[in-house]
């Protein structure tokens, strides 16, 4: 099998200690939590004596603390190390990368959707272990790197770089949408009968090529064995569009390209941390990640700046993985609505429309944008205004005469030209 051959090839060249990894990773799978712990805690020792050698930001860091890495003897001792931002890395980017003379790395940098893009090297234990944690959640369904796959990435690819793009394409096994066009997308759900095994990319953008296969009627015979969904969340809104189209729901893939993969859903719906990889806490609601392998760029007490949820300590997943779950994804904190008198977080919206699900089994899509002060603008994608008393009640628990809604149902709110937000300011 050509594209096999050119996967391995691939990886010998590029990560040649990624199958290591791998195999390391699906002997650990089913690792007792304590073992699992035992692990993770050596791993993180290293990191941080590491650090303290070999990068100047953190040896100031920790001095500046009383915090010595050779005296680490607990997960209490490891609170005591200041929480970093993105702001953080992107100011003292030279003086957080190490000295140390690696002898392969790789250049990555962060989408910049959230702000200013982050450049930094991955040394390639690092990006070999972020590769490895994806590849067990493929196997997870029975998928192989090499097996042939469709990808969406939330826009469309300059004409001038289409003969390239596509090259790069034929050697992943891999095709994609160049456009959003009805043309377009019947000859992307026509290669899906064709021995296409997954999918995977912006979780919104694979909801709207669902629901256009769905309007045309052309998902009859697409047999696939993985949906991978990721850099958004995925809303329970888009699962019976893209079951009906596709055959399966979307499974989530959360990470980011400074934590890696952070967490994989297994086949019984939860979504479990690669905990060999990554170290998450959860303070005031908000995600801190430590990635044990970034030696070459140090991601230690990294703010993400997501809003999650763990599952409690002692919940057990019917698939027998001890790793912990996250049970929600909730958004990007730091946004606010700006009401006439008060401030409210933005993922407010999200519990009014979860609540709104809960009680009255009403899903529905939305983005809100915000323009002035104690106004905002509800955009909702079901042309159902028959709910709109239903929505008032919801909007008036949370906001009361503070904020004004003014809301427009029947509403594209997705441009094809990247990620989707559900809230929108051009106040800040």
């Amino acid at each position: 099998m050509i594209h096999k051959v050119l996967y391995n090839l691939g990886v010998s060249l590029r990560n040649p200690v990624l199958k290591s990894h791998y195999k390391f990773l699906l002997e650990s799978d089913h690792w007792s939590l304590e073992r699992l712990q035992a692990y993770q805690f050596g791993k993180l020792k290293e990191l941080l004596v590491f650090a303290y050698q070999y990068s100047s930001f953190y040896k100031e860091e920790f001095d500046r603390v009383g915090f010595d890495p050779s005296e680490f003897k607990s997960m209490e001792d490891f609170k005591r190390i200041p929480i970093i931002s993105k702001q953080d890395l992107l100011a003292h980017s030279a003086e957080v990368r190490s000295t140390y003379p690696f002898k392969k790395t790789v250049q990555s940098e962060t989408s910049g959707t959230s702000g200013a893009t982050l450049k930094f090297v991955r040394n390639i234990e690092w990006d070999s272990a972020a590769r490895a944690a994806l590849w067990r959640g493929y196997n997870w369904y029975g998928v192989r790197p090499w097996d042939r796959n469709g990808y969406f990435w939330g826009y469309n690819i300059d004409p001038k770089k289409v003969p390239i793009t596509r090259l790069q394409d034929w050697l992943q096994n891999r095709f994609r949408l160049f456009s959003y066009n009805e043309e377009d997308v019947k000859a992307f759900a026509e290669k899906l009968k064709h021995g296409t095994v997954y999918i995977g990319g912006y979780s919104s953008m694979i909801y709207e090529t669902a629901k256009m296969v769905n309007c045309l009627g052309i998902g009859d015979d697409i047999h696939l064995k993985l949906i991978r969904g990721t850099s958004e969340k995925i809303y329970e809104s888009y699962q019976e569009e893209v079951v009906k189209a596709f055959g399966r729901r979307i499974t989530s893939q959360y990470g980011s390209a400074e934590s890696g993969c952070i967490a994989f859903e297994c086949p019984c719906g939860s979504m479990h941390i690669a905990m060999e990889n990554v170290v998450v806490e959860v303070i005031e609601g908000e995600i801190v990640v430590t990635n044990l392998y970034s030696q070459s760029f140090p991601i230690i007490r990294y703010k993400l700046g997501d809003s999650v949820k763990l599952a409690e300590p002692d919940f057990k997943c019917k698939c027998g993985r001890a790793h912990p779950v996250i049970t929600d994804i909730l958004g990007r904190v730091g946004k606010k609505i700006e009401g006439k008198e008060s401030n409210y977080p933005s993922l407010t919206l999200y519990y009014l429309f979860k609540n709104l699900g809960l009680t009255k089994n009403i899903i529905l899509n939305y983005q809100a944008v915000q323009k002035e002060k104690g106004k905002v603008v509800l955009k909702v994608e079901q042309d159902t205004p028959k709910f709109e008393p239903y929505l008032r009640i919801e909007i008036d628990k949370y906001f009361h005469d503070d904020v004004d809604f003014v809301i427009l149902w029947g509403q594209t709110l997705h441009t094809h030209q990247g990620k989707l937000k559900d809230f929108i300011t051009e106040l800040e």
